[in-house]
């Protein structure tokens, strides 16, 4: 396989058997015409998601790659893992329970080629514009996303949308920490890249549990979302230096 590929899709799966299927098939037909690899990280599901990877592996999509957690370790470092494995020069980052559409994908692709958004950008952030969560979800994701936005000034409508195109390299300079991917647009804004919003389409899951309920993502985000503030105050990578020549 090429070492230089422009796009890798990755995807953290927990207990996800019943939709990686028809999700990488997806996924094949929105990149027929692109050079890409998927990377599905098993993060220590218990049902017959790694099964299902490896039925799928066998069955043709040559492009699949499969990376394990013997336990459960969340979907950042699962994101993480995927992207130091990677060999694209941008990634694509879908949630493994069918939800984000792959058909966006090439729209998003297009962005990132075309002359006028090439510079310094590093992040096209997606923007679900027909939730298809239950009520509650969406209230509790309307109210958290106001709070960051007010704390954050990160200019997102929407940075728990799992779909993302992100430019490898500024990835793997962010810091790490648990939970870090729900604030991939900030910490880029951070380090002085540019990112644009893009609209996608959200689906209804069909088949799995989410892994997360209102309360859990609340609680988690307060900490999670102070830490994150902290950390921006105290940046000082938003301007360039300049070299003196002579």
């Amino acid at each position: 396989m090429s070492q230089d590929l422009f796009v890798s899709v990755l995807i953290p799966a927990k207990n996800e058997a019943s939709n990686l299927t028809l999700l990488l098939e997806e996924i094949r037909i929105a990149l027929a015409d692109e050079a890409y690899e998927v990377i599905v990280v098993d993060d220590g599901s218990t049902d017959a998601t790694l099964q299902a990877l490896r039925n799928t592996r066998h069955s043709g999509l040559s492009t699949l790659r499969i990376l394990r957690h013997e336990r459960s370790l969340g979907q950042s470092t699962s994101l993480y893992h995927a992207a130091l494995a990677a060999r694209g020069q941008w990634l694509a980052t879908l949630d493994g329970d069918g939800q984000n559409d792959p058909a966006d994908i090439p729209g998003m692709l297009a962005l990132v080629r075309s002359e006028s958004a090439t510079a310094d950008l590093q992040l096209v952030a997606g923007h679900r514009v027909n939730r298809r969560d239950t009520a509650s979800k969406r209230w509790a994701s309307r109210f958290a996303n106001g709070i960051r936005r007010r704390m954050l000034k990160d200019q997102t409508p929407d940075t728990g949308c799992g779909l993302k195109l992100i430019q490898r390299a500024a990835f793997l300079r962010l810091p790490y920490f648990d939970h870090m991917h729900r604030y991939i647009p900030a910490l880029i804004q951070r380090h002085n890249g540019r990112m644009i919003t893009h609209p996608v389409n959200h689906r209804s899951r069909t088949a799995g549990v989410s892994k997360y309920g209102n309360i859990d993502r609340a609680l988690v985000g307060v900490l999670d979302l102070i830490g994150v503030w902290w950390l921006i105050r105290r940046t000082r990578l938003n301007t360039h230096a300049q070299e003196i020549e002579g």
